[in-house]
């Protein structure tokens, strides 16, 4: 990957020239099913510029409660998107509401001058809060039509959508059927040090590229990060064993009495009694993990030793780093 970014082809990114980075939308637009993409430099820029196309200031949108763009940007959605957020419960499942929530959060169109517009669903495909919950296309699919009956848009936060897509043995494109936009992010378990898309319709492309511009994401010689994402794109296949991995920590955790339910992604959530001891403890093991949803949160990643699961079991059971 350095080699990569090492060799690239670069020219001006910001008056749209760089070569890599045109390659990169391209193929991120056809993987995603999408006319077109935006390279940008993080996932909550991608989230940011598509909330921003698709709210007037004070629209409500609908996202699942713990989505990414409700707990982990710091309130972007609100303060410079202009949108209301509401909440929407899990009752299909982690990180899934049902279509029924959705169309009865969405409310009427045509209430009294002084209600809520609510004018956008936001999905997250994997759940990061929900342990990368994994939503099937059939269900997917279900949740757009009823946003499309309430008259919302729909976007789409496919950070980790890779991670959905082989969970699944589906094409990327499978899981973003009927949205206006999608986010997605080539660092989340693929390698790459920077770098997201945001895909939509050519119209829409043309709109966030100066929404961009405005938030200053614009890159000059972004070839040289976007040749990066090109080889995370080679590596999706991979996710698979890192899937794996994550269910043998799941496992091992099990069976040291861990509250752990086996993982669908990369992404393990252990209930444990006293969450700021346990993470105390595991970090003078030399584990690193990190708070979420109240319980632990380990990320298996491609950049683990093949060894690494059976070793943090090892110092966990033993109690020593050694």
């Amino acid at each position: 990957m350095r080699s990569a970014m090492a060799s690239a082809e670069v020219a001006d990114n910001v008056i749209d020239t760089d070569p890599t980075v045109r390659a990169l939308e391209q193929r991120a637009a056809k993987v995603l099913g999408q006319a077109d993409a935006l390279w940008t430099p993080s996932g909550t820029m991608a989230n940011l510029i598509a909330l921003s196309l698709h709210l007037k200031r004070g629209d409500r949108f609908l996202a699942t409660r713990g989505a990414h763009v409700l707990n982990n940007e710091l309130g972007s959605a609100a303060w410079l998107a202009g949108g209301m957020p509401e909440p929407l419960e899990h009752d299909a499942g982690p990180g899934r509401p049902t279509p029924e929530a959705v169309e009865m959060a969405a409310g009427m169109a045509d209430g009294p001058y002084y209600t809520l517009r609510t004018t956008l669903l936001c999905l997250e495909n994997t759940h990061n809060a929900a342990g990368g919950a994994v939503t099937p296309p059939h269900e997917h699919a279900q949740l757009v039509a009823a946003a499309r009956d309430k008259g919302l848009k729909v976007h789409l936060d496919g950070a980790r959508l890779w991670h959905a897509a082989v969970a699944l043995g589906v094409p990327p494109a499978a899981l973003t059927v009927g949205v206006d936009s999608v986010s997605a992010c080539f660092s989340k378990g693929l390698g790459a040090p920077v770098g997201s898309v945001v895909a939509g319709s050519a119209e829409f492309v043309k709109r966030a590229r100066r929404m961009r511009q405005m938030l200053g994401g614009g890159v000059r010689q972004g070839g040289i990060l976007a040749a990066a994402c090109l080889v995370a794109l080679d590596r999706v296949s991979d996710l698979a064993e890192t899937h794996e991995a994550a269910r043998r920590l799941a496992a091992g955790l099990n069976e040291f009495g861990w509250e752990v339910e086996t993982p669908q992604t990369n992404i393990v959530l252990a209930g444990v009694p006293d969450l700021r001891m346990a993470l105390d403890h595991l970090g003078t093991l030399g584990i690193l993990a990190l708070p979420m949803s109240g319980k632990v949160r380990f990320v298996l990643h491609r950049d683990l030793a093949s060894t690494a699961v059976e070793d943090a079991l090892r110092r966990i059971k033993t109690g020593s780093a050694a």
